[in-house]
């Protein structure tokens, strides 16, 4: 295989040790093993990664991936599948929550998703990224600098590392993005989603649920069941309860028995008592875009390059499509003898990104605005357009394969389970 335009052998630096960063890592390695040079920068990569308790939907799609990279027999042991959803449209003080809207959870013969812990799932792409060779360094990325064929990483703790690449998956307040001139479109939607995980007395039967309620929509969505050293079962759920932001303090604050009391009115009684299992956490929502996800030496990942709203579970998923992306174009272009930090490789992560990125953040905004709305003839109208499109098997097929990712024919390879 050629080598890549000024350098002996192509070497990649990805700033930021998350979940799409590492995936990215992964992929390439497996992909190109020897004939490419992975560094993973984070000073996050020291912690231990079960402290993160959050829980994200893996999409068919990135299971399918994550199946290509060899990793999923080992994630679908923690892993929980979505086998149908529900989903209420109501106003919190009312006694019954009609449902509008039933999906079943299977596509093209499997669930369209599965829940997962983001650190059961982090502890075992760190493992993989070991054993795949990826070089991991506990050490952030100050700034860089290009110099003709390569970029001159800055680390934090001193030194610099060459690299034809740099990947900036570093949040959405990216310091590479705003270093490299890069603009970001963004505007607030006063609203803070708070995640817990929920031990319940019955069993939740791989069942999500979604009640969109006018603070904004509050999701139940099905964790694997835990065993306990004495036998015990114990059924959990992740919430994501998106709130007004101006309620959020004094919910978290107040005593937690009067916190618990609040969730019961949103979780309803239909999985018995309910416990918080871990500490409730809130994050401000926010939507946000970059101008471009490139630029010179550099290309953006994740949240570095857009941000939108939880209300249809798909912002891990988005990061995860740009992973699937960008290193299958970085790949086939290193199978070519091209340089994969060159900006004709650069132009098709671009323009292999955008549009997707576009419309699942006009989709969400949009999505959010509606149902987070108490108007009478608003509720009127959403609930006839959900009632209509319950009763409309191929429309709801539709909707089902586009949140599992798997309704187009041009998605990367390692989305359809192929490998690279």
């Amino acid at each position: 295989m050629a080598a890549a335009a000024g350098t002996e052998r192509a070497r990649i630096v990805i700033a930021g040790g998350g979940l799409a960063g590492l995936s990215l890592a992964l992929a390439l390695k497996r992909a190109l093993g020897d004939g490419l040079d992975v560094v993973m920068c984070d000073p996050a990569l020291t912690r231990d990664p079960h402290g993160d308790r959050r829980s994200f939907a893996i999409a068919a799609a990135a299971r399918r991936m994550f199946e290509a990279l060899g990793l999923w027999d080992k994630v679908a042991d923690k892993a929980q599948p979505i086998l149908d959803m529900v989903i209420t449209d109501s106003s919190l003080q009312d006694p019954v929550r009609p449902t509008y809207l039933t999906f079943e959870g299977t596509v093209e013969g499997e669930p369209f998703a599965h829940m997962v812990t983001s650190g059961d799932l982090m502890a075992l792409l760190l493992d993989a990224c070991r054993d795949s060779g990826v070089d991991l360094r506990p050490d952030g990325v100050k700034g860089f600098s290009v110099q003709g064929a390569h970029a001159d990483v800055v680390l934090a703790a001193g030194g610099t590392i060459s690299a034809a690449l740099l990947v900036a998956a570093d949040g959405a307040r990216s310091r590479l993005r705003e270093q490299a001139g890069i603009g970001w479109i963004t505007w607030p939607y006063r609203q803070s989603g708070i995640v817990a995980t929920i031990s319940h007395e019955r069993d939740h039967e791989g069942r999500a649920v979604e009640h969109f309620l006018p603070a904004g929509p509050f999701a139940i969505l099905p964790l694997k069941d835990e065993v306990l050293a004495d036998g015990t079962v114990r059924h959990r759920s992740s919430i994501v309860w998106t709130e007004r932001s101006e309620n959020v303090p004094a919910l978290l604050e107040s005593h937690p028995e009067d916190l618990l009391s609040e969730l019961e009115k949103r979780f309803g009684l239909q999985l018995g008592g309910i416990t918080f299992e871990t500490r409730p956490q809130a994050y401000p929502l926010a939507f946000g875009v970059a101008r471009s996800f490139v630029g010179e030496r550099l290309a953006l990942l994740g949240d570095a390059a857009h941000l939108i709203h939880p209300i249809a579970g798909q912002g891990l998923n988005l990061g995860l499509h740009d992973v699937a992306a960008l290193a299958e174009i970085v790949t086939d272009a290193m199978r070519l003898g091209m340089d994969p930090g060159g900006a004709d490789v650069l132009r098709q992560y671009e323009r292999a990104r955008r549009a997707d990125i576009t419309a699942m953040g006009i989709v969400t905004d949009g999505l959010n605005r509606l149902f987070s709305n108490d108007m009478l003839p608003v509720r009127l109208i959403r609930d006839l357009g959900l009632g209509l499109v319950d009763r409309m098997p191929g429309l709801k097929r539709f909707f089902i394969s586009e949140a599992a990712g798997m309704r187009r024919s041009d998605v990367p390879r390692l989305l359809k389970g192929e490998a690279l």
